[in-house]
């Protein structure tokens, strides 16, 4: 007995050859492992950019190259029909004419290298995107609804007050300018106030603090002067 090697109580028992043949996955690669067990995994979802993330780049600067064209392309505009004097048909005439030519020249150069038609096959709108963008409109057109509901019937009356006045201050500003000069002003302030508010978020909201102290001290002041006012004469009538 003292020649007998103890064996651990924890040391697992051999496998016979009856057990190794009814795992025959265990010998598979981990790979082949992995794809028997899910043959079906769906594919990897992309990710797409909703039209709510491109109007924030393009708000905030985040594709600078984006920025400049629609910028230099709504100046360009600007110059064109208000300084100019040209009408919109005529401008829209030789973009088109434009668009035309350089195609012309694209697809005779492309047949001239390579001795065949350009493929246009893939110049299609698809259904998912037509009824994309329509859902959009019809979104946008229901928003507009409620909020002008909403500010005729439901809000405080400084709500309507305030957009009334907008709207009237825009009707002014409609009698000196035109739509063009409108359309090229609401894109430049589109496009620089909400940035230059975001760098200088801090500034602005210490200046509108110091602002806001100021008005409360004023009102104050006038009320205190005409409570002062009004006690003067009440003492003025008794002494009388």
């Amino acid at each position: 007995m003292s020649e007998l090697k103890k064996e651990s109580p924890t040391s697992p028992p051999p496998k016979t050859d009856q057990e190794t043949s009814k795992s025959p996955t265990s010998q598979l690669p981990k790979a082949d492992q992995e794809t028997s067990e899910s043959p079906t995994s769906p594919p990897p979802k992309v990710q797409l950019h909703s039209n709510s993330d491109i109007v924030n780049d393009i708000v905030f600067w985040r594709k600078k190259q984006l920025n400049v064209g629609i910028l230099v392309a709504a100046t360009a505009t600007w110059i064109v029909m208000d300084v100019y004097q040209y009408s919109f048909i005529t401008v829209l005439s030789w973009v088109a004419i434009a668009l035309l030519s350089c195609l012309f020249f694209w697809g005779c150069i492309h047949r001239f290298l390579q001795k065949e038609a350009p493929d246009l096959s893939e110049l299609e709108i698809s259904e998912e995107t037509a009824k994309a963008h329509a859902g959009l409109v019809r979104r946008r057109a229901e928003d507009g609804l409620r909020l002008m509901f909403h500010v005729g019937s439901e809000r405080e009356w400084f709500v309507f007050v305030g957009v009334a006045a907008s709207l009237y201050l825009l009707s002014l500003a409609a009698k000196h300018l035109d739509f063009v000069t409108l359309c090229f002003i609401g894109i430049w302030g589109a496009m620089t106030v909400p940035v230059i508010y975001v760098k200088n978020e801090k500034k602005i909201r210490e200046f509108e603090g110091s602002a806001r102290m100021r008005w409360r001290r004023l009102k104050f002041q006038i009320v205190t002067s005409k409570i002062a006012g009004k006690q003067q004469e009440v003492k003025e009538k008794r002494t009388k």
